[in-house]
């Protein structure tokens, strides 16, 4: 199937998940190098910050392989996108942008095809 105007859409939602990726690494790193400083009154806070970060790793990868999914058309990441942009909603305002335009784009019939195609 040729790669159409939606087709174009996927690919952009494929760029924004890996961006919402790598932007939640450089959060995360800003986060442990100010965790890092040595404020007074602060000592739990790189525990605290690695704990973070560890919870907050299975999600990044998870934007980033959604991202590389979409951009080669994978069923499996049209499924994960679906997933990801309703779990994101909550995340005023940035989650609900990316959450609203992935579900928009993965729900239009014509970009089903070309998931089902694997163009």
């Amino acid at each position: 199937m040729k790669e159409n105007a939606l087709g174009t859409r996927v690919k952009i939602v494929g760029w924004l998940w890996i961006l919402n990726g790598v932007l939640s690494v450089l959060i995360a790193i800003i986060g442990l190098i100010i965790a890092n400083l040595n404020i007074p009154g602060s000592g739990d806070s790189v525990l605290v910050s690695v704990g973070a970060l560890c919870f907050f790793i299975p999600g990044i990868i998870a934007y980033i392989l959604t991202g590389y999914g979409l951009l080669n058309y994978k069923s499996w990441a049209r499924i994960l996108a679906i997933i990801l942009a309703i779990l994101n909603l909550i995340l005023f305002p940035i989650g609900t942008a990316i959450g609203i335009y992935t579900l928009w784009a993965m729900f239009k019939d014509e970009n089903k095809a070309l998931f089902a195609a694997g163009s």
